[in-house]
């Protein structure tokens, strides 16, 4: 730590204990015999009416008349606001996880509502609520000074050295960061922010861009900004950005290409291959879709929809897919990986919040996401030796010209995003098997940081299959640096929101002090070459994505209404951008 105020701001986290929020009640009532009136009462209450002049009369049967309706009318929304409170957050609470003891929770239920974002209330942010949260808010602020100081305008800072890295020339952390500023209500940040979006970010440069990256940093942050901040500025350069990336979808098969030249509106196949990855061109469509909604243009919706539509059509082994497609044929490239890691992963996250999204009625979505998770469990999943942690392995040719698949115990960082879209599942109905799965992985996940004295998770972890094997996981040496990716916070957040279990918050401090302690340096976070050493060595490089989505995660992991943004009301995209959830 590098800072003695961060270091006080650690140290009184320390001693937090969270509390849960009490569970919403009904009361009845019941008849009291007390309330009853004797008849003398009513004699009275008579001979005193009859005294009253006509106009008393009059005037007090309309005082008795207004205030009549008036109960009606409150009773009736008090009961509508209960009954949304009962289902959205004492069914919440009923979802308990207690990872610490034994009973199983294939009990647990709960059904999220389908809500209708009216823009019109849109969510409120006010800062901070606790320490931990202000540590965050403080971590966020000392990578966006570092950035601002020696990067403004750039892709990425490189931190060590204090210089900049461009990817596609679009100010990728400014536009991908910007809505993290806003739900930390981090005012002055958001504004800079925006006035360079609004002032310098144009998509004119005759400069190749990859189509999946640029969709989900770039045009679903500027829809996140429009529907939080309400200003059409983001609005207007979404639409004009969205136009420009439909170029991808002119293939002969209608699957995008995977590069796309901004300025010249054309698309093509990267330089190294023929094919694109079937992740890239399936994490597309949450986007796509709320753009048209947004701007009320079909046009974008039908574009990315129509891919969704493509591979449900196409021939999968149990719902996996191979990691390539071919965008001239509209067919898998044979025989490639099948993973839930790099170049696979989010296509089947997508493939789930696809159908939350639209309001759970596109169900062919649905369907292809519990075949594809039954795939999962029965040729993915395994344990490892000696102490049977579940983990997900790969099926792997290393040929394309081999006609049979072997199972590679490896699983990427990037796969830890599963426990998390398991949970979301579940909440919106699906089997209590994939809370079940869901629990296992992340513990599993979880030790892949905490076999290490940095507290920080490899690229690459591998498992022992092996009967004679002592440990149940290792790192190669190749694969042990850290980009300080946000999978597994995001997964913590998740079920943390759905549960209410405050362990997945002490997981994610845990993350959070080993970030603090070896990925800070003087000018913002830096990811590492080695999480293996207790002196790992910096790569010199601060993705976007570290505080587009692990410093995001991690604050509202920690906030004390764990329903900030609310999983029935907002998906995230594959970036962290909150997209709403529509009913159609």
């Amino acid at each position: 730590m590098t800072s003695t105020k961060t270091d006080t701001y650690i140290n009184f986290c320390d001693d937090i204990t969270n509390q849960q929020r009490p569970p919403h009640r009904f009361f009845h009532e019941s008849t009291d015999s007390s309330l009853y009136i004797e008849p003398i009462a009513t004699r009275n209450f008579f001979r005193k009416w009859n005294q009253l002049s006509r106009l008393q009369r009059t005037l007090v049967l309309g005082l008795l008349i207004l205030l009549a309706i008036f109960c009606f009318v409150y009773g009736l929304s008090s009961a509508i606001s209960n009954e949304h409170n009962w289902t959205g957050n004492a069914i919440n609470s009923s979802l308990l996880l207690k990872l610490k003891q034994s009973a199983p929770s294939s009990k647990l239920k709960k059904e999220v509502l389908l809500f209708e974002t009216d823009f019109n209330q849109r969510p409120i942010f006010t800062g901070p609520a606790n320490a931990k949260q202000y540590a965050v808010v403080q971590s966020f602020k000392h990578a966006w000074k570092g950035y601002k100081e020696h990067a403004w305008g750039h892709d990425n800072l490189k931190p060590v050295s204090g210089t900049s890295f461009d990817w596609f020339s679009l100010g990728l952390t400014i536009v991908d960061g910007l809505d993290t500023a806003f739900i930390m209500g981090l005012t002055e940040e958001f504004e800079e922010g925006r006035e360079w979006i609004k002032n310098e970010l144009e998509f004119t440069k005759n400069k190749d861009v990859n189509f999946f990256e640029v969709t989900i940093r770039v045009l679903g942050a500027l829809l996140t900004n429009y529907h939080f901040s309400g200003d059409d500025m983001f609005l207007e350069k979404a639409k004009d950005l969205g136009e420009r990336l439909m170029a991808a979808f002119a293939s002969p098969s209608g699957i995008p290409y995977s590069d796309v030249n901004l300025g010249a509106r054309t698309a093509h196949v990267p330089e190294w291959s023929h094919h694109s990855s079937t992740s890239e061109i399936s994490t597309v469509q949450l986007e796509f879709r709320e753009l048209s909604r947004a701007s009320d243009n079909p046009a974008f919706e039908d574009a990315a929809a129509a891919v969704s539509e493509k591979l449900h059509q196409l021939p999968k082994k149990h719902g996996l897919v191979p990691i390539f497609i071919n965008p001239n044929t509209g067919q898998f490239v044979p025989h490639a990986t099948i993973t839930l890691g790099a170049r696979g992963d989010s296509y089947y996250e997508y493939l789930l919040k696809q159908w939350i999204q639209t309001g759970r009625t596109m169900n062919y979505l649905r369907d292809d996401y519990l075949t594809a998770i039954e795939g999962v469990r029965e040729f993915l999943a395994r344990r490892s030796v000696p102490n049977k942690r579940l983990f997900i392995g790969e099926l792997t040719t290393g040929s394309e010209t081999m006609n049979t698949q072997a199972f590679y115990p490896k699983m990427d960082h990037l796969t830890c995003f599963l426990p998390g879209t398991l949970a979301l599942g579940h909440a919106n109905g699906l089997p209590d098997w994939h809370l079940e799965m869901a629990e296992e992985l992340i513990h599993t996940c979880y030790l892949t940081y905490a076999a290490h004295p940095t507290f920080m998770a490899p690229e690459i972890t591998h498992f022992n299959i092996g009967s004679s094997s002592t440990e149940d996981m290792f790192t190669k040496l190749a694969d042990a640096h850290s980009l300080l990716r946000p999978e597994f916070v995001e997964s913590l957040y998740v079920m943390y929101q759905l549960t209410g279990n405050t362990t997945y918050q002490d997981w994610g401090w845990q993350v959070y002090m080993g970030i603090e302690k070896y990925a800070r340096v003087p000018r913002g976070y830096t990811s590492l070459t080695n999480v293996k050493t207790e002196k790992p060595s910096p790569k010199d490089m601060m993705e976007s994505f570290f505080i587009s989505e692990t410093l995001k995660y991690l604050y509202l992991l920690f906030s004390d209404d764990r329903y900030m943004i609310d999983l029935s009301k907002y998906v995230f995209n594959s970036e962290a951008h909150p997209l709403p959830i529509h009913n159609n």
